[in-house]
This record gives C-alpha cells, sequence and structure tokens, in this order.
C-alpha cells in the first residue's frame, strides 16, 4: 500500500503539518523534530505526492514539452537544452511525441494541461488557428520552440529560416551559375514554406527560372534523399548541386550520388540544414547551415520560466543567429 503522509505523522508522533514543513524545508522545525522525521520518511519509503502538493501551492514544478519525434536527432538535442534549462530551475518535464499529427498535438495539449503542469514548451509542424485558440485559453504559459507561428501571438524562439535558406542556395548558385535541386519534406508546415520561400528567393535574384524536375519532396526521412538522388540521375540534365531543407535527409542525398558512382563534391554538391552531429561524421563531411539546436531548447525554457514567474519579458519572439558551416560536401 502507498505510505502517505498521515502515516509518517503517526509513526514518528508528529503533526502531518510538521510532516509538511519537513518536506518543503521550512525552517521552523526544531533539529530533533526533523530528524526524527527525516528517519520515518526513510524508514517507511514515503514518497510526496506531486499532484497533492501541487494543488495545494497551485504549483507541481513540471513542464510539458511536445516535440513530433524524440527518436529525431535535431529535437533530441533541442530536448536536451530543455532539459538542461528546466534542471537549473528545478522543474521536471514530462515528454510527448506528437508524430506531427494535429489532432494528436491538440489532444497533448489538453493531456499535460490535466496532469496540471506550470507550462507547455511546444514544438510542432503548422500552427492553426486552432492552435493558437487552445494556447491562448491555456490556463499556463505556452512557448513555442523551433516552430514558427505567422501570427506572431505565441512567444517562440526561432531563426530567421527564410534568410538562412536563401544564404545557402544563393551560395551554391554563386559556383555553378545554375539552379541547384531543392530537396526537403513535403509537410506544408510554416518553417518548410519559409525554407522554400528562401530557395526561391535566391532563384529569382539570380533570373533563374526553377525546373519542377529539380524539386523533390516527400517524407521527413534519410530514404527521401536516396530517392531524391535516383530521380535527378534520371533527368536528361542532372543539377550541379542540392539545398537540402534537413541535414538527415541531406546524408541520404549524399550516399544516394556515392551509390550510384558519383563524387561529392566533384560531380555534385550538397548544402545540409540544421548541423546534426551526423552532419561531420559524415564523408565527406556535410556543409550545412547551423542552427543552434540546443540553444533554441535552452532559451525556450528560459522564456518559459519567465512567463511562468511573471518575470518582465523584453522580446516575446526571440529569433537566435544563424551561421554557414562550409565543409567537404561542397567546393
Amino acid at each position: 500500500m502507498t505510505v502517505t503522509i498521515y502515516d509518517v505523522a503517526r509513526e514518528a508522533n508528529v503533526s502531518m503539518a510538521t510532516v509538511s514543513r519537513v518536506v518543503n524545508g521550512n525552517p521552523n522545525v526544531k533539529p530533533t523534530t526533523r530528524k526524527k522525521v527525516l528517519a520515518t520518511i526513510e524508514q517507511l519509503g514515503y514518497r510526496p505526492n506531486a499532484v497533492a502538493r501541487g494543488l495545494a501551492s497551485k504549483k507541481t514544478t513540471t513542464i510539458g514539452a511536445i516535440i513530433p519525434d524524440i527518436s529525431n536527432i535535431f529535437f533530441s538535442e533541442l530536448a536536451r537544452g530543455i532539459e538542461d534549462i528546466a534542471t537549473m530551475y528545478k522543474y521536471n518535464i514530462i515528454l510527448s511525441s506528437s508524430d506531427q499529427n494535429k489532432d494528436k498535438e491538440l489532444e497533448l495539449i489538453n493531456t499535460m494541461l490535466e496532469k496540471q503542469v506550470d507550462g507547455i514548451l511546444f514544438m510542432g509542424g503548422n500552427i492553426t488557428e486552432d492552435h493558437v485558440h487552445q494556447f491562448q485559453t491555456s490556463s499556463v504559459p505556452v512557448v513555442l520552440a523551433s516552430t514558427y507561428d505567422s501570427t506572431d501571438t505565441i512567444p517562440s524562439v526561432n531563426i530567421d529560416y527564410e534568410l538562412a535558406a536563401y544564404e545557402a542556395t544563393k551560395s551554391l548558385i554563386e559556383k555553378t551559375n545554375k539552379q541547384p535541386a531543392l530537396v526537403g519534406s513535403e509537410s506544408d508546415t510554416s518553417v518548410n514554406i519559409l525554407k522554400t520561400n528562401g530557395y526561391l528567393r535566391a532563384l529569382k535574384e539570380a533570373d533563374i527560372e526553377p525546373k519542377e524536375d529539380y524539386i523533390y519532396k516527400s517524407s521527413y526521412a534519410y530514404s527521401t534523399g536516396i530517392e531524391a538522388m535516383e530521380h535527378f540521375l534520371k533527368l536528361e540534365e542532372r543539377p550541379a548541386s542540392v539545398f537540402v531543407m534537413y541535414d538527415e535527409i541531406a546524408l541520404g542525398v549524399i550516399h544516394g550520388a556515392q551509390d550510384n558512382g558519383l563524387q561529392v563534391p566533384e560531380d555534385i554538391e550538397v548544402f545540409g540544414f540544421d548541423n546534426i552531429r551526423l552532419a561531420s561524421m559524415v564523408r565527406p563531411k556535410l556543409t550545412t547551415v547551423v542552427q543552434p539546436t540546443y540553444d533554441i531548447g535552452a532559451v525556450g525554457m528560459r522564456l518559459l520560466t519567465k512567463y511562468m514567474n511573471d518575470e518582465e519579458v523584453d522580446e516575446k519572439n526571440v529569433v537566435l543567429p544563424h551561421r554557414m558551416e562550409f565543409r567537404d560536401s561542397t567546393k
């Protein structure tokens, strides 16, 4: 049977209020009494009920973090940034994967609120009117991380995705004077749209008419890169370079090229996006947009603590700097 605060009070021959003061670190307890209560807690194996304490204090020191896929390297690095700052501020994390499914995302938000979390960090796909309504009517603060809200109504931490994609594409055009191919996820998220817009802006600026055959979008997976190279090699004229919206897919592009006897970057250049750990492990090492993944999670968590503790917030929508890491997959 579960040991309760009543059991501890009875065994230690003190009041339940005294046990509560000891558990919560209240200094107004005699040292001898504190020692006796702590010894009884140890003897009985008592564990305070976080939910009950939360109902009393109206805080559970628990954060709900909703991410698309914990197995994805990008989001696992982002989650680490969240966890480190949460630990610093003595918050626990409830982590859930949503698979970028709208219905599941909305359901998880409700589940987190039912669990009496003090705040929610949300990383997802498209922020719809339903999402915004749910966030605005939430009883606790909500912050978006690596998730773009076109309405700018929900606090968020991101980079300038459109600018980063534009700069990456432009650098490829300057080397080849040709249209780079675009490979990415077909998911119509705001971030994917911004990356595509940046790519198209670079083409327009260079007076390059986009070839539809040079744009390949499928699932967010390594296999998409393999499939993309198979598609490009069937064209009458294959692209000289490829801008890939995510590093994991870019690794598939590199391996797809190599499997078909092409040399990277001699025969085809590859430019990724995210700078996940594997980007520097693959051979040739991947040139990529460096998105400060860990920092996005850490800054998102810190922004959430400010809202939860009614601290002053100078900037509601934080845009962190990005940079280009030129490695061996481009000339």
